[in-house]
């Protein structure tokens, strides 16, 4: 029997509630090594190594097929593996780490209320000043599939390498897509959610190469997380 890699965020919130729930379903970690080791082993289910990364380093290691099961936030695995990429599942949400994606715009924009409304100010924000509306995310892909499917074009995406929330204010962006969990940043920033700006009803995820999807013991932590 082969071994299959597990990986689990290596600290942080995302950690404990990993490691809580996987106790409760009657398994448990044992790292190799020193305390602060990146390997360890998953007992109660036999063949499983553990390997502990950053909750953005699993969803790229899945994309490129490193690991094979990974806990991340649904945001994190959208942004690096389109829905419709067979080569990888989302097998269990696991009702933690709650978040939204959404499109934010100045409050002072009155007649922005929705994505249609942006895709119709787009031509005349080009005509005054010479350039397309820019968005500030570190969302890249998610932007784009969300803008396209909406139909807006009059755009550019801007790198938030800081605190997105503050790119209006600074002068980088006109417009943010970020992740949020009351709004209370956006609106002490001046910022409001468009009516159907939300992108994605992200939380912690369990997901899997399709490759061992059928494998019993991805089976057994599909069933034991999804309780």
């Amino acid at each position: 029997m082969s071994t299959i890699t597990l990986a689990i965020p290596s600290k942080g919130r995302l950690m404990e509630a990993t490691s809580e729930l996987l106790s409760k379903a009657g398994f448990g970690i044992e790292r190799l090594g020193a305390d602060r080791g990146y390997r360890g082993r998953l007992t109660g289910l036999d063949g499983v190594e553990i390997a502990f990364l950053s909750a953005s380093e699993i969803a790229q290691n899945l994309r490129d097929g490193k690991i094979d099961l990974g806990v991340t936030g649904e945001d994190l695995l959208r942004e690096k593996i389109a829905p419709d990429d067979p080569s990888t599942e989302l097998l269990v949400r696991l009702g933690f780490g709650p978040a939204d994606v959404v499109v934010a715009v100045p409050e002072c924009w009155l007649d922005v209320a929705t994505m249609t409304d942006l895709d119709e100010i787009a031509e005349s924000f080009y005509e005054r000043h010479g350039r397309r509306l820019r968005v500030a995310t570190k969302y890249h892909n998610l932007t784009r599939r969300f803008f396209a499917e909406k139909g807006v074009t009059g755009y550019r995406i801007v790198e938030s390498l800081g605190a997105t929330e503050g790119a209006p204010a600074a002068g980088i962006a006109e417009i943010i897509v970020d992740i949020t969990t009351t709004g209370s940043t956006l609106a002490a920033n001046s910022l409001k959610i468009l009516d159907d700006g939300v992108i994605l009803k992200s939380t912690a995820v369990l997901a899997g190469r399709t490759a061992v999807s059928s494998d019993s013991r991805v089976e057994s932590l599909r069933l034991g997380l999804g309780r």
